[in-house]
Order: structure tokens, then C-alpha cells, then sequence
């Protein structure tokens, strides 16, 4: 007896597998194996589909019009080829984004300096709709702290912690059932640095948790620190770890941080003197060890530039970053063992001033956020020596600043 059975192994539709059964094999056992062969070959299907749908990227922006806010883009998880789908929410200067680990929800900074007359930015809270991606407002709350302009998710869904650029402090949000967002309790930070114009108070510029969820790092570009604080997702608080910080050279200003998928070794950009440093990382004590600092510009570059962004390849085999003013990402091969980093070189953004960038969940694109230019830019990542080519595709939206994947399922 010979079945016929349809397959999905990448090829054309209508493709058929011949599979041979014995005749001496009873009927019902005949029976029961073709229709185990077409569950699996539906499951097989429906898992081949859901890799070639579309993946979604929600994109915070600066906003100069009501009509103007959070936009969400598609993306071929094939070639790269991005869309844009148009303004999700409307809502004011919605410059960094987070996504709930597991809930349909989205958090934003509103990056003001006044919120319900008080010198302070605002958090909103969004219900994703799942099918068009839309976002229903929630709630917002004071983010206690002029200009937030960073924000993250804790892994369980319990709180947002977010980073205020001019309040100079680090706070965190608990998340209620529903999804709003409770009062901000907020951590200050105190200090100075060189630069009289960038430096003559603390301004916090972002906050991370390490793999384990017991330290998050806050990099203060004012008091040239990162600084590392014990994390209690239950009393929703941060609290100075012993030691607090991690010094860098003065002037250089810290601005963004990633940790290795090791949670062994961590980087961090400094955008006023344009350098990365690299640090061993105690997950056990929560300290910061600097091993390393490396320019991110070209050997014996005069141009004016600042850094903004940086992120860790989902392999740990490379590092990335990006110059505004340069107008390029800065390519680094990484020794996990030395906690080093070796420059691979420079890649164009294909625009100016690139705010903020994001490697897809696969490891094989980088898409790059140029904010004065207004363009979203694909490259694809060489697997093996972490170069970047600019591919065909890119979309244009007015001042990008942050691009969010939103994972599949969710």
C-alpha cells in the first residue's frame, strides 16, 4: 500500500512524499499511521508558516505633531525587507519603548521636561492589540525625573525601570495586573563631571538588569559612573550595591550598556569621548571590573562625533556601536576569556545620526535608526566575521530613536 502525503520542506506547494506500508500491516494501524502522518505534517506546516510571517518592530520617535508618536513597521524574517504600517499611538516624544515579557502590553517614556505641572517626564502604559498591532493608552504615570529616555521590563512582568536624563535618576514602576503602571519610586544621583556644558550634574542615561535580575546598571553620563544597584522586583526598589559604582575616565560620559549572554563580561559607550569600555562582571558581588577602553572612531579621525548605542551579537561573537557624527556603527570582535574587544571597522548607516539601532532575534540583521535623517536602514550580519552590508531596504520615519522587536506569540 502506498499513501501520498503532502509535505513542507521548503519547497513548492503541492509537493507529495510517496510512503510505503506493508499489506500485511492490520487496517486500523494503517489508519491511525496516516493520520499521525498528517498531524505531523499540519504541525510541520503551521511551524514553517509561522517562520515566514512577517515579524513586527514598534519604533519610538520625537514627535513635532499630534498626529505623530509610536509607529510600527513589518519586517520578511527572510530577506529583511522592512514596511512601514503608520502610527500606532499618538502620543508625545514616546522616545524609548519596552515590551511585557509575556503579556500584550508596551511601555513608553514620554521624554518632557513638565508633566501635570511638575518638572517631570511620564510613562504610558499600551494595551497591544495582537492582529493590527494597534495600542490603546492604559494609564501614564510621573516618571519622577525630567526626560526619561530609557526604559526596560523586568523578566517576570512585575515592574518598568526607567533611566531620567535631566532628574538625574534611576526609578522603578510596579506593573498591576491589569497592565497600568503604579508611582514611580525614584533613587537620585549625585555628582559632576569635567565638561562644564554635558557634565555639571548627573544625568542617568539608561538602566539594565543582568541575567540574573539581582543588579541593575545605571549609566549617568554627568558623574561619568555606572552604577550598579540590588534589584527587588517585590518591594519594586533599587538599592546602592557595596561597592556603588564603576568609574570611567572623566569626560567620558556613559551613555548605554550591554551585558554578554554569559552575564560574565559587559560593555558600555560613552558618548562624549566616543569610546567603549569593556568590564569583567561578579554576578555573584554585582561589581564592575574595566578591562579595556577602545575609541569607536577610525585611527587619527579629527571628525566632531558622539556615540549612542550598543549592542552585544545574540552569539557573543560581536559588538556593535554607533557614532553620530561619524554616522557609522563600529564593528568589534569579542575575547569572552580576556574580556577584550578587537575592532572589525566601520560600516556607513546610510543616514545621519543614528540614535539607536537593534539586531533582530535571528543575529542575521541590524537595523539601523537615523534619527536627522528620518531613515530605518537594513544590513545583514556575515555570520562569521561580524561585517555588515546594506541591503536594498529601508523605510523613512520621522526621527527614529528607538526600534523594538516585538517576539513572536506575543
Amino acid at each position: 500500500m502506498a499513501l501520498r502525503v503532502p509535505t513542507n520542506s521548503g519547497g513548492d506547494r503541492g509537493d507529495f512524499s510517496l510512503i510505503h506500508i506493508s499489506e500485511s500491516v492490520p487496517m486500523y494501524h494503517r489508519s491511525a499511521l496516516l493520520l499521525t502522518l498528517l498531524a505531523v505534517n499540519i504541525g510541520v506546516s503551521e511551524a514553517h508558516g509561522q517562520e515566514n510571517e512577517p515579524v513586527q518592530i514598534y519604533v519610538g520617535t520625537y514627535t513635532e505633531s499630534d498626529d505623530q508618536g509610536i509607529n510600527l513597521l513589518e519586517m520578511d524574517p527572510d530577506s529583511g525587507q522592512i514596511t512601514l504600517k503608520g502610527v500606532v499611538a499618538t502620543t508625545e516624544n514616546p522616545s524609548f519603548l519596552a515590551l511585557h515579557p509575556s503579556k500584550p502590553l508596551l511601555y513608553a517614556v514620554n521624554e518632557v521636561g513638565q508633566y501635570e505641572g511638575e518638572s517631570s517626564g511620564a510613562i504610558s502604559a499600551f494595551r497591544i492589540d495582537p492582529e493590527a498591532g494597534k495600542l490603546t493608552l492604559i494609564n501614564q504615570q510621573s516618571s519622577k525625573g525630567g526626560a526619561p529616555c530609557h526604559i526596560i521590563v523586568d523578566s517576570e512582568g512585575k515592574n518598568v525601570l526607567i533611566a531620567n536624563y535631566s532628574g538625574g535618576n534611576v526609578a522603578v514602576l510596579p506593573i498591576e495586573a491589569d497592565g497600568s503602571l503604579g508611582e514611580a519610586n525614584a533613587v537620585a544621583h549625585e555628582g559632576s563631571g569635567p565638561n562644564p556644558r554635558r557634565q555639571e550634574g548627573p544625568h542617568a542615561h539608561s538602566i539594565n538588569l543582568d541575567a540574573t535580575e539581582r543588579f541593575a546598571v545605571a549609566a549617568d553620563l554627568g558623574i561619568d559612573k555606572y552604577l550598579v544597584y540590588r534589584f527587588d522586583p517585590e518591594s519594586h526598589s533599587l538599592t546602592p550595591n557595596d561597592p556603588p559604582a564603576s568609574s570611567v575616565q572623566p569626560g567620558a560620559g556613559p551613555r548605554h550598556f550591554d551585558f554578554h549572554p554569559s552575564n560574565r563580561i559587559a560593555f558600555g559607550i560613552n558618548e562624549l569621548d566616543s569610546t567603549v569600555t569593556a568590564f569583567r562582571f561578579d554576578s555573584e558581588a554585582g561589581t564592575l571590573t574595566e578591562t579595556q577602553t577602545v575609541t569607536t572612531l577610525p585611527p587619527d579621525s579629527d571628525i566632531s562625533n558622539s556615540t549612542a548605542d550598543i549592542h552585544v551579537h545574540p552569539s557573543g561573537k560581536f559588538l556593535y556601536g554607533s557614532n553620530r557624527g561619524h554616522n557609522s556603527i563600529a564593528m568589534f570582535r569579542i575575547d569572552e576569556k580576556a574580556a577584550t574587544l578587537t575592532p572589525i571597522g566601520h560600516q556607513s548607516t546610510g543616514g545621519s545620526t543614528p540614535r539607536n539601532f537593534v539586531i533582530d532575534p535571528s543575529g542575521r540583521f541590524l537595523l539601523a535608526a537615523n534619527q536627522a535623517t528620518g531613515s530605518i536602514v537594513v544590513f545583514r550580519i556575515n555570520q562569521d566575521d561580524g561585517t555588515l552590508e546594506q541591503t536594498e531596504f529601508q523605510v523613512e520615519v520621522p526621527s527614529p530613536v528607538c526600534l523594538m522587536f516585538v517576539p513572536r506569540g506575543s
